[in-house]
């Protein structure tokens, strides 16, 4: 499930990339996929990591990806072990909803971002991660710990404070929107709702096999039922 439209940006061969709370590695790879980068997955999780490169592995061994290379690293997003201006894009991908220290973080994504180069931050919608904490309470701890909610406005005011310019937003995902509300109603962590289960074998089939149907009908609703906000900056000079 790729929240990120990497053909808004202009990247170019030799571009460094940077994914920080990479995850499972699924931007990473997305990234990979594109002409001649340096991509790097950076999680503190590290059975994420090991998912991360067994991804980044097969798509190795199929041959899928750009022609560039890659590498994980072991990084917290409010202390990144990373020089001064040294990534041509960095991705932050569902990550900062989760950190107490936010504040911190956005400087450290934007500081390790060279001057004029794109930086896109995805979060969990407003409306939609609203229903969710009313609907369950047992929710945001069950989802990895989500510690706010923000809106779009204050979002950008608080990066842009940082030293970026805002140049875009799109919503995705907009057909997860009800699966989660499903998950909330019945309890998050249940494992035997049948309702639930058949919901997540959609989704699934709908990320394997990409159906134009189900992507017409996600472009449609996210404008109104669109999971993630995502937002896409540019570093300003000096």
């Amino acid at each position: 499930m790729i929240t990120v439209d990497f053909s808004r940006l202009t990247i170019r061969p030799g571009d460094r990339i940077l994914d920080i709370g990479c995850g499972s590695g699924r931007h990473t790879a997305a990234a990979y996929g594109l002409e001649g980068v340096r991509v790097t997955g950076a999680d503190l999780n590290l059975n994420d990591l090991r998912e991360a490169r067994e991804r980044l592995t097969l798509h190795d061994q199929w041959g899928a990806h750009g022609g560039g290379v890659w590498n994980l690293a072991v990084a917290d997003v409010t202390r990144l072990p990373f020089p001064d201006a040294g990534f041509d894009l960095v991705v932050c991908s569902e990550v900062l909803e989760h950190i107490p220290d936010d504040g911190v973080a956005m400087a450290e994504i934007v500081r390790v971002l060279k001057p004029g180069r794109p930086l896109v931050v995805s979060v969990p919608r407003f409306l939609p991660e609203r229903i969710c904490w009313a609907l369950s309470d047992d929710y945001v701890n069950a989802n990895q710990g989500h510690v706010r909610i923000y809106r779009e406005a204050e979002l950008i005011d608080r990066l842009g404070r940082t030293g970026i310019r805002f140049i875009g937003r799109h919503w995705a995902h907009s057909i997860h929107t009800p699966y989660w509300w499903l998950k909330c109603l019945v309890g998050p962590t249940r494992t035997d709702a049948v309702a639930v289960n058949l919901y997540h074998r959609l989704l699934t089939w709908d990320i394997l096999q990409k159906p134009w149907i189900t992507g017409f009908i996600d472009r449609l609703l996210n404008p109104v039922l669109g999971k993630s906000l995502v937002l896409y900056f540019e570093k300003k000079a000096g």
